[in-house]
């Protein structure tokens, strides 16, 4: 069978467009190389057998690919002391802490100290600090007794067990007694305080991606300030710290090394394994969100341990661990000791791998308390001599006796709610000509492209257009269907219903349907749309045939934060390939496509046209009024998160930001997108059109 006349040469589309996207360029002229001389192409028949539409196929080999980049392009410690600053600078903003203020310009600790218990040997200081203004952490400190001069001191960092220092004694308490200065403090979640790491683990806030939020940040921010505390003590040495913990303290122990030079030694315990691991086994469903950053620049956890070299890092795991795969921990420590040669230090990194679970054993935590000693004190004690924690319940202080608040938390705490205030929301711009509208639709445009669609591939795959179906039967002129690549481990389809002559180009309107959708819902939506617009009915990832099971969306949205990608992120990516391969289409005429969408889709649109840059119509009906809305805890409801838009943008700006788009409302106008009607008439734009509904 002949394939059908549906396309003629690209150059003519291409020059007839007044400017192109670099995206949109590039991807257009993959096109045209594709369809060149190809006259005789034949309809595709049969499946698509190379590419599944497997959304959990798709996210391993996404975090395949970024475990695999790991320190990719680092050959000498040269090559890593130039690039270091800016991984630095990448690891604090992921962390959502590159806005704090540095060392000499911190607010003050305002240590407040409760209360005192005498020990044999070593005292214990109950206190609480204030980390930023408003947000108070309770801690104990252990300081051994007659101290001559400044010790070691350790930070330990607790992991999720409900009354944290309580739970976790044993360890400073060993420290104390082993001559250091420890101090052990609370996150906010599960201590004295209860605040949230689990907004998107169990409560549906997935707005937390959006905003660029991860209580890694606040936890690690605790951190650098306990630090603080303990160089400013008369006891300790400030130049010799460590810091340490287990699980999620584990994890944070990986962090803080990475963002705080000021630790000497570094042993986290069961706090990682490699991104890749996380996703093919699903481990990363039983994490917490306080386990990985925002992985804004899809790093691995082989990026954060070359933060630490060539300090002393001692990484410990147990073999049987349903959290941490041991495969990708001892991937991690071998990537990672290579990584030491090149500082020519290999010894200063070391593995202590252990018969077990997520749970620590007498051996090995003796080899972590034989590895403080000799890194921090210079002392060669072996791990059997140096015995194992008193885990008796003689030994062990009441949650009553280590209480900090003893009257209650401070008035003012902002436990409970710092993810709220955490991470700064920009202010709107005051933009008042069309130079200024400019000026902010360009950057707006550029951080987008770095920090919410970063992951996606800088020269899009080739697409692969192919005629799939036509019929005569729907639309005046006939369908045809064409499915085309996004991006690799997916085929969609594009539906296009040619209301006028395929032979002469008429304007497209590119209908976005929804997930779950009645049969006709898109098609009663657009209903009374122009006769000169060809209609073509889209279902991006996560709709229709390209859509998966939904007691599966909970693991997808936190799956694919963790790979620096959210499923509307996705969305838009393929919308934006849908329209390169819609403009070189014959009977389409490449100035004149549009957008229509409901609901959440309406983000998806509103986004496409931003980034694509010549989108003519957009036509909405009750989109969101921002994306800093939650969902449900189960991962259904709103999936419209995007990894830092709300450090860039919110969707109700982004009408002002396409000043040449007709933005139609079918329906009631959302309050808050009355602020780029009010920009676009100050800058003489084309203002919204409202239709009723029908």
């Amino acid at each position: 069978m002949r394939f059908y006349g549906w396309i003629r040469p690209l150059h003519r589309k291409l020059f007839k467009m007044r400017k192109l996207s670099l995206l949109t360029t590039i991807s257009c002229f993959l096109l045209l190389n594709q369809l060149s001389g190809a006259q005789d192409i034949q309809m595709q028949t049969g499946p698509d057998i190379d590419q599944p539409n497997n959304i959990r196929n798709y996210l391993m080999e996404a975090a395949a690919g970024i475990s695999g980049a790991a320190l990719e392009g680092i050959r000498s410690k040269e090559e890593w002391e130039k690039a270091r600053p800016q991984r630095y600078k990448e690891f604090l903003e992921s962390l959502g802490i590159e806005h704090l203020p540095p060392a000499g310009k911190r607010s003050g600790l305002n240590i407040q100290i409760t209360g005192t218990i005498q020990m044999d040997g070593y005292r214990i200081e109950k206190l609480y600090y204030e980390s930023l203004p408003g947000l108070y952490v309770p801690a104990n400190l252990y300081i051994p007794d007659n101290i001559k001069e400044p010790v070691p001191a350790i930070l330990y960092v607790c992991g999720h067990a409900h009354d944290q220092k309580v739970y976790y004694q044993t360890y400073p308490r060993k420290y104390a007694q082993l001559g250091f200065v420890c101090l052990i403090i609370e996150t906010i979640q599960y201590g004295e305080v209860w605040g949230d790491h689990h907004g998107c683990y169990s409560k549906g806030w997935f707005n937390w991606y959006s905003r660029g939020y991860t209580p890694a940040g606040v936890e690690v921010w605790n951190a650098i300030r306990a630090l603080d505390l303990l160089s400013e003590r008369p006891e300790v040495d400030s130049e010799r710290l460590g810091v340490t913990g287990r699980s999620g303290g584990g994890a944070q122990s990986w962090f803080i090394a990475a963002a705080d030079p000021r630790v000497k030694v570094a042993v986290p315990e069961a706090g990682a394994t490699t991104l890749n691991e996380q996703i093919l086994t699903r481990s990363i469903d039983h994490h917490c969100d306080c386990m990985v950053p925002i992985n804004t620049f899809c790093r691995d956890f082989q990026d954060i341990g070359a933060l630490i070299a060539p300090r002393p890092l001692l990484i410990v795991q147990g073999d049987g661990d349903n959290l941490n795969s041991i495969e990708g921990v001892r991937e991690l420590y071998k990537d990672l000791k290579n990584f030491y040669s090149l500082y020519e230090v290999p010894g200063r990194i070391g593995f202590v791998e252990y018969a077990g679970g997520h749970a620590s054993i007498p051996e090995s935590r003796k080899k972590v308390f034989s590895f403080f000693v000799e890194q921090l004190m210079g002392k060669q004690i072996s791990y059997e001599d140096i015995g194992d924690y008193d885990d008796s319940s003689d030994a062990r202080l009441s949650d009553e006796a280590l209480k900090v608040y003893v009257d209650g938390p401070p008035e003012d705490d902002r436990t409970k709610t710092i993810q709220d205030s955490f991470i700064p929301v920009p202010t709107v711009p005051d933009i008042s000509n069309a130079e200024e509208l400019s000026v902010f639709r360009d950057s707006v445009i550029k951080l987008l492209m770095e920090k919410t669609f970063g992951a996606f591939p800088d020269i899009p795959v080739p697409s692969e257009p192919h005629l799939i179906s036509r019929s005569a039967d729907l639309g005046r002129y006939g369908n045809h269907v064409y499915s085309f690549i996004p991006e690799k481990g997916w085929r969609l389809k594009v539906d296009i219903r040619w209301r006028n002559d395929p032979q002469i180009d008429n304007p497209l309107m590119i209908v976005l349907r929804n997930q779950n959708e009645n049969r006709n819902d898109s098609e009663n939506f657009i209903e009374g749309l122009e006769q000169e617009w060809n209609i073509a009915y889209l279902e991006v990832r996560g709709v229709g045939e390209a859509g998966w099971s939904p007691e599966l969306q909970w693991h997808i949205r936190r799956a694919s934060a963790w790979t620096g990608r959210t499923i509307a992120s996705m969305q838009v990516w393929d919308v934006l390939r849908c329209l390169e391969l819609c403009r070189a289409l014959n009977g389409i005429n490449p100035e004149k496509i549009g957008i229509a969408a409901r609901d959440d889709m309406g983000v998806i649109a509103l986004y496409a046209a931003l980034l694509d840059g010549h989108c003519h119509t957009v036509i909405l009906k009750d989109p969101p009024e921002s994306q800093d809305v939650t969902s449900q805890p189960d991962g259904e409801g709103a999936a419209i998160e995007m990894l830092n838009c709300l450090k860039i943008t919110d969707i109700y700006q982004i009408p002002a930001l396409i000043p040449n788009t007709n933005i139609i409302f079918k329906g009631t106008v959302p309050n808050s997108f009355l602020w780029s009607e009010n920009i676009r008439r100050d800058v003489g734009a084309v203002e919204y059109v409202r239709i009723v509904e029908k």
